[in-house]
């Protein structure tokens, strides 16, 4: 078992959310976005979630999310938290977790140290922060496009309270990773794919036994 949290996101298979969780990953990350290649309804999330042992927190990813979308991923019953990646302010997060009661992250779009700086704003608002690579403007996904921040950026940075880092992971460069950022929680999608939304099953056990290496 690795002393670092491991989330694999975007799975939508049972046999690769079978393959996360024996491989060791603490988290297991379901994208509910249409635009997304990974995205999965919430029949298909109370299903894969039913997988996966009661130790695996199950992370719905959301974009910008109405209160009725969120009615009706809580009512699946299937997560444990809620992963917002969209442009929500500090305010709507703690909203969310209000009307949601789950666990709420959320993602931080990161290209320079400001960005990371202005994190600052959730504190007490949400309960872990992910640090992401920024996407270029006017990319249809705010995310798992396979590209990576200057992880130098987090050198030093006391991130008040729980937090991840994301962003063109992989199994060759995770190492690097942790060892500059210090990160305490791995979230790995594209890396772990032979295709957009495709999730590789030795892919997914190759980065977890990386990570337990670190």
């Amino acid at each position: 078992m690795s002393r670092l949290a491991i989330k694999i996101c975007g799975l939508s298979t049972a046999d690769t959310v079978g393959a996360a969780v024996r491989a060791g990953a603490s988290h297991i990350g379901f994208v509910h976005f249409p635009k997304s290649p990974r995205h999965v309804d919430t029949g298909q999330i109370r299903a894969l979630a039913a997988i996966a042992p009661a130790h695996v927190e199950r992370v719905g990813v959301v974009v910008d999310p109405t209160d009725e979308m969120l009615d009706e991923l809580v009512a699946t019953g299937a997560l444990t938290a809620l992963q917002l990646h969209g442009k929500e302010s500090a305010q709507r997060a703690a909203a969310i977790r209000h009307r949601s009661g789950l666990s709420v992250w959320k993602a931080i779009s990161v290209k320079t140290r400001a960005d990371i700086d202005a994190a600052s704003a959730y504190t007490g608002a949400v309960d872990r922060l992910l640090f992401d690579a920024k996407t270029p403007d006017g990319a249809a996904l705010p995310g798992g496009m396979g590209l990576r921040f200057d992880w130098t950026l987090l050198r030093g940075v006391a991130v008040p309270g729980p937090w991840g880092l994301s962003g063109g992971l992989s199994a060759d460069n995770v190492a690097e990773a942790v060892r500059i950022t210090g990160a305490p929680l791995i979230d790995v999608s594209s890396g772990v794919e032979s295709a957009p939304g495709i999730k590789d099953m030795d892919k997914i056990i190759t980065f977890c036994k990386a990570v337990s290496q670190c």
